[in-house]
């Protein structure tokens, strides 16, 4: 199993990357997802890159409609080309609320345009390394022009990997047309949710491409609570129900609650925000949840436990690194448990 380090502080300065992605190299982690929320994904990732010298960086993810595909692509591209080939690209569509609103650009029905956008991606990557005509029409891009002044020429590492962040449907069949690999999302990264639903859509969506499902990696992205002893499991246990308890007052996030059953929590939740009821929301996500959503273990059992879940289920795994450097020796235990 692959094991990716997260930037879990969405606030942390750019400035702090160098150290943050070194660390990660220094605990054997494969490699690092650096976020988008608070600042560009791609600054992060070429900092990251530029600090390290085996550590793969993936942006998880880029949010693809607030930007053109031959600008992404140039960013791609130029950090291949800087890396070796330690870059990889993870894209999202994000909500219609925050593209229009919030980045001032048009909204569309997001799984055929991310279709549209891999598309465009892949036809400037095979200009820019084979010499073929920019000759990308769909729906959503047109791309047709591409002068030598403008081209950066041919790389020594051009396979760039392409990841989707994936929650509904729609959007993991297109992952499994288009994707290498699929980042799920915390709030869907339970065993069940990952085999029972993403992986036959995954597989649709190959099929109709005709590609192998089993080459694409489900990396999962379960909110984790380990530590030294049951008290600082504990601690992050009640950590992970806070951020749940917000995060599933929203429906885009509904998709385990209704797998599981308890599509009835979302919707309670989302009732209590709507009227300020925030101390009513306290205990809807109850610890039978979290025992299915949150593998939770000291650091010399969480291994175990991850294997347990995820083995055949996942190729890779995201998990945090510890918020005390004291714990790293630990850590760096359980990554290579998990790499083995």
């Amino acid at each position: 199993m692959r094991v990716y380090a997260s930037v879990d502080d969405i606030h942390l300065p750019l400035a702090s990357y160098p150290e943050h992605a070194r660390r990660a190299e220094r605990l054997g982690f494969d490699g690092l997802i650096v976020p988008e929320a608070v600042n560009d994904a791609i600054l992060g990732s070429l900092l990251a890159l530029e600090h390290t010298e085996r550590l793969e960086v993936l942006t998880g993810v880029v949010v693809a409609f607030a930007r053109s595909p031959m600008l992404l692509a140039q960013d791609a591209w130029a950090l291949a080309r800087m890396s070796g080939g330690r870059f990889g690209l993870g894209l999202g569509p994000q909500v219609k609320g925050n593209v229009e609103k919030r980045f001032g650009m048009p909204w569309s029905a997001p799984a055929p345009r991310m279709r549209d956008y891999v598309g465009a991606l892949r036809a400037i990557f095979a200009c820019w390394q084979d010499g073929t005509p920019l000759q990308f029409e769909s729906e959503s891009y047109r791309l047709t022009r591409m002068q030598p002044f403008f081209s950066p020429g041919p790389i020594d590492t051009p396979g760039i990997p392409i990841a989707l962040g994936a929650i509904g449907p729609l959007m993991t069949a297109v992952a499994g047309e288009v994707a290498d690999k699929v980042i799920a999302h915390p709030t869907n990264s339970s065993a069940a949710y990952l085999r029972e639903a993403m992986a036959p859509r995954l597989e649709a969506g190959a099929k109709l491409a005709g590609r192998d499902a089993a080459a694409i990696e489900i990396i999962a992205n379960p909110m984790t609570a380990t530590g030294r002893d049951a008290d600082a499991v504990r601690a992050e246990r009640d950590a992970a129900r806070e951020v749940l308890t917000f995060t599933y007052s929203t429906p885009a996030y509904w998709a385990t609650l209704d797998h599981h059953g308890w599509g009835e929590v979302g919707r309670s939740l989302l009732e209590k925000t709507r009227s300020g009821d925030w101390a009513g929301m306290a205990g809807l996500v109850s610890d039978e949840m979290l025992d299915v959503l949150v593998p939770s273990a000291p650091y010399d059992e969480i291994a175990d436990v991850i294997l347990g879940r995820y083995g055949g289920v996942a190729g890779g795994i995201s998990l945090r690194m510890p918020k005390a450097p004291a714990d790293d020796p630990r850590m760096a235990e359980v990554v290579a448990a998990l790499r083995a």
